[in-house]
């Protein structure tokens, strides 16, 4: 059995653990407020920043508020911009995209679309690409690892944790920054054992004490955690509530029959975890999307695996496969909320397995409507798309049928074999799907918007300039920005997105960007 904690510091208190947290920043009480401001603001303080140890001459003092250029690689490591999941036999891109862009620049777009809430899955599937793509650095890359940070928030935030997990192993945990994010993944991912071994045996690291305690425990010196808890308390190198959160973690029979913790109102992931370990876990519901991967884990209830498989696989962040399966495992054990939506899902899966016409005549209004509620249809169209097209549906189905296979990976060849007559509308969607647009005016104005992006031609002038600078990659943010623009109404912005990537020969991202706009119930 453990020693209590008090007894522990009291009867063993070497000089040289005292040396070593003295000699620590007291940075855990200074909220991080030195480290670099990031999209992510729920990183966990897992190193130390460094302290200066000599005042500042006077020839350092700026004399302007603008910011300097601040590299943190030594001049012989690799530039972590390089990495990629995703070769350009995969992509299509070229390896110069990024051209004469800055890295400050590119990253500066790329967490302006990641962070936006409500993102097209047109947008969301090339904004990835383009972070997961194997890319030389823009030529005028200062080496800080800022864009290849952006490419890594732009992951977290979206929940894309595996991604964002193994690109970082590939680019190497050159910089502190690139570690913190590292750990959290882990944490949030529960191979944390990885994380805590990286953390000691690489050298130039210093791990923050919350962070230390944590992996000493999980390496099983509980005695040695529990000694750097009372010491690092004493010295005030440990905030009052964290020390509380870490004292039940180390010793939970202390604490029997006290009442809960204070819920922390932005938890970190090593809180989260530390949280969970100490029975008391946090609903993810309200936490930022990443946190919802935990709730993954075969060791949580059915309600939270079935809740986080929704939120993830709307943002693409979970393979609709996998969503499928969830959400199969068991019969809904209640009604309203989320099991309405799984009973319905059951009942059509179970008509469509018996390819029974009658019954999906009437099963996949309910469903449809469901998956419209959840924002799940594309989720739903890439699995159901292909076999409902091959079905003699009639009625409200048959129309639905046909959203569902214009809303999938395979729109073009379920539109070129589709039979049933069409109305107006329904000509409108077949012909973008089909590259070939009716000629008629359209009475909407945003498809009007649409059609006029069709028909034009070369690349629009408010894009012109990035292409001509060869800021190509650059050109492609900005035409997610303004398709983002067109989807919230601007629909000038939305004919000249649609125009550029047909110009550049992102065909498949305009034609599925119009489906999109014209299908599924967002913003305008």
């Amino acid at each position: 059995m453990r020693l209590g904690l008090s007894r522990l510091f009291t009867c063993c208190a070497p000089m040289a653990m005292v040396a070593v947290l003295c000699s620590a920043p007291a940075i855990a009480q200074t909220n991080d407020g030195n480290r670099p401001l990031s999209a992510i603001d729920w990183l966990s303080d897992t190193l130390d920043a460094p302290r200066p140890t000599v005042p500042p001459a006077a020839s350092d003092i700026a004399e302007n508020a603008l910011p300097e250029d601040v590299s943190v690689l030594p001049l012989d490591a690799p530039d972590p911009d390089v990495a990629g999941l995703l070769p350009s036999s995969v992509t299509g891109l070229p390896h110069g995209l990024w051209g004469a862009s800055t890295a400050s620049d590119i990253a500066r777009r790329i967490r302006t679309i990641s962070t936006r809430p409500d993102l097209l899955p047109a947008s969301r599937r090339l904004l990835n690409t383009l972070v997961l793509a194997e890319l030389d650095p823009p030529v005028l890359s200062d080496r800080d690892g800022r864009l290849f940070l952006a490419r890594i928030d732009a992951l977290l935030s979206q929940g894309l944790l595996d991604e964002a997990d193994a690109l970082m192993a590939l680019a190497g945990l050159s910089t502190p920054e690139i570690f913190r994010r590292s750990f959290d993944t882990k944490l949030l991912l529960g191979t944390e054992d990885e994380a805590c071994a990286r953390l000691t045996h690489t050298p130039g690291l210093s791990p923050t004490l919350q962070a230390r305690i944590f992996c000493l425990a999980r390496s099983g010196d509980w005695d040695a955690a529990a000694l750097t808890l009372e010491t690092g308390e004493a010295l005030g190198l440990i905030r009052e509530n964290q020390g509380a959160l870490l004292a039940r973690f180390l010793d939970p029979e202390l604490f029997e029959g006290e009442p809960p913790l204070p819920a922390p109102e932005h938890p970190t992931p090593l809180t989260f975890r530390l949280m969970e370990a100490i029975g008391e876990p946090l609903p993810t519901t309200s936490l930022p999307l990443a946190f919802a991967q935990s709730d993954l884990r075969a060791s949580s209830g059915w309600k939270a695996r079935a809740t986080a498989a929704e939120r993830l696989a709307r943002v693409g962040a979970l393979s609709p496969n996998r969503w499928l399966g969830i959400w199969s495992e068991h019969l809904p054990a209640a009604s309203g909320g989320i099991w309405d939506r799984i009973d319905v899902l059951q009942d059509f899966e179970k008509t469509l397995l018996a390819k029974d016409v009658d019954g999906l005549n009437r099963t996949l209004p309910p469903v449809w409507d469901a998956m419209r509620a959840s924002g799940l249809q594309p989720v739903f169209a890439e699995l159901f798309a292909t076999p409902l097209s091959t079905l003699p549906l009639t009625g409200e189905a048959s129309e639905i049928a046909f959203e569902v296979a214009l809303l999938s990976p395979d729109y073009e060849r379920i539109a070129l074999k589709w039979s049933p007559a069409l109305t107006k509308e329904q000509r409108l969607l077949h012909g973008i799907a089909v590259g070939d647009l009716p000629t008629q005016r359209q009475s909407e104005a945003q498809a009007r918007a649409i059609a006029q992006g069709f028909r034009g031609t070369g690349i629009p002038v408010r894009l012109s300039s990035l292409v001509s600078e060869k800021r190509l990659g650059e050109a492609i943010l900005r035409a997610i920005e303004l398709l983002e623009g067109g989807a919230a109404g601007d629909l000038d912005e939305l004919s000249d997105a649609i125009q550029f990537f047909r110009a550049i020969g992102l065909e498949a991202t305009a034609r599925r960007a119009a489906l999109e706009l014209l299908l599924l119930e967002r913003r305008g």
